[in-house]
């Protein structure tokens, strides 16, 4: 069985090594357009932080790790086209520009996406940079060190964790972001209120509710940042707006959704015959609504990609779709998030409540007790969990995968009510947060005609 995989990040090295694994005997020949892989793009804020020293930790393969089992490994290549009907792919030498034709039984195409990048007067400027790969992060070390005011465009996740990284590196800086509020993909107001509030207390500026419309230069290095409302300062910009799908190579060959991202089946199957995709390229199906979405994160990426290599031959194990589960460290605020927020159930158009609580983790006997928040958003007619955000002084992420787990499992807001969890003073209360939350939810009469499904 010759298997050809296009790209090798999480989702392409996870198919690789599975796949060698599982089928010593197949020809496995990878393509990869830059000169390094498997780079966990997540760490570029700890590594400009200073937080992670040694880069190398970044890396969790190599070629020459692939070679030991057998994987032939072609650096610095560009696959420049693919014909699914016959099979066939042609790919370029980024080194010597040769070109040469290669065939295949068995398609991978784990391409994962690039960052978002706006057509807007003075991109041409120098110092406005993009944050993605293991270059990327070096760029932008290497010129922050000479930096006085930096700028970061888009207030997601990789955004927020730059600013925080750039302040405490004792820069001026500026966050900005087209939402009205930071992370909005990943919290509602309640939890992003005081994490904004947290970054201004740290003398971050945050121009929300402003589109960038251009930038201003002075001997070919941006100066200014323009936006609907107003012009910024900042001598270095670095770009967090978005990400879209690498998928140009297969469009018109397999069914995608509007942004480019590849339809996959539950086997990692794409529309074309022995073509199966997987990671930031592909769309996921999203457990919160039913429906196919768009989420690029590393967890997605592994676990697909793993499961191509589990399907590549017989349909094995089907892909339990996500709940776009994630975390985040704020200064000293541990924050994480899973499903559905309350505004983005109502966008979907569905009757959600939530349920919101404060409390201190464990019993107030114990010499400490931080205070959490939770709250848990749920389908008002069926009482069907949706999502849910926690944040704390406490690191207390962990029981977002346990929503996860209940979402996953199609659970309601008041079997959480019930759910068996340990009591122990050191850890937690009789009544677990999560219990708690659930009990909330319940109907506030006990002759409520809504039924209670536990």
């Amino acid at each position: 069985m010759k298997v050809a995989v296009i790209g090798c990040t999480h989702a392409g090295t996870a198919a690789i090594v599975n796949t060698a694994q599982l089928y010593p005997e197949a020809e496995i020949t990878v393509y990869e357009r830059n000169d390094n892989i498997s780079f966990l793009s997540c760490g570029i804020a700890l590594y400009v932080g200073g937080v992670v020293k040694d880069p190398q930790g970044l890396f969790y393969s190599s070629p020459e790790k692939l070679a030991e089992l057998g994987v032939k490994t072609n650096m610095r290549h560009e696959v420049v086209s693919v014909d699914t009907k016959n099979k066939t792919l042609r790919a370029r030498n980024l080194n010597t520009g040769k070109e040469f034709d290669d065939t295949y039984d068995k398609l991978i195409v784990t391409t994962g996406s690039w960052p978002i990048v706006p057509k807007l007067e003075g991109m041409e400027l120098d110092n406005i940079l993009l944050s993605k790969n293991f270059h990327h992060s070096n760029t932008i070390i290497e010129k922050a060190q000479r930096a006085n005011h930096i700028a970061v465009v888009g207030a997601g996740y990789i955004g927020v964790e730059l600013v925080e990284a750039f302040q405490l590196n004792g820069k001026k800086v500026t966050l900005i972001d087209a939402e009205t509020r930071i992370l909005s993909k990943y919290l509602d107001a309640e939890f992003t209120n005081p994490i904004e509030q947290s970054l201004k207390d740290h003398g971050i500026e945050l121009a929300l509710g402003e589109k960038v419309s251009s930038f201003k230069g002075e001997d070919g290095k941006v100066t200014t940042i323009v936006t609907d409302k107003g012009e910024y300062k900042a001598d270095l910009v670095i770009l967090c707006i978005g990400f879209r799908p690498n998928t140009e190579l297969l469009k018109g060959q397999v069914n995608m959704l509007d942004n480019g991202a590849i339809i996959v089946d539950n086997y990692m199957r794409t529309s074309a015959p022995d073509v199966f995709a997987a990671g930031d390229s592909c769309a996921i199906h999203y457990n919160p609504t039913g429906k196919t979405a768009y989420i690029p994160l590393a967890t997605n990426a592994v676990r697909m990609g793993t499961l191509v290599a589990r399907n590549l031959v017989n349909n094995t194990i089907p892909y339990m779709g996500t709940q776009g589960t994630s975390g985040i460290k704020i200064y000293e605020d541990n924050i994480a998030g899973t499903g559905l927020t309350e505004a983005a159930a109502k966008h979907e158009g569905i009757d959600a409540e939530a349920v919101m609580i404060t409390d201190n983790y464990r019993p107030e006997f114990m010499p400490t007790f931080e205070e959490l928040q939770l709250k848990v958003v749920f389908e008002r007619g069926t009482r069907r969990i949706l999502g849910a955000q926690i944040m704390s002084k406490m690191d207390l992420t962990q029981s977002i995968n346990t929503i996860s787990v209940c979402i996953q499992n199609g659970m309601t807001v008041d079997q959480l009510a019930f759910i068996d969890f340990f009591f122990q003073p050191h850890y937690n209360k009789p009544w677990n947060f999560l219990n708690t939350a659930g009990l909330q939810a319940l109907p506030k009469s006990a002759e409520s005609k809504q039924p209670v499904r536990v």
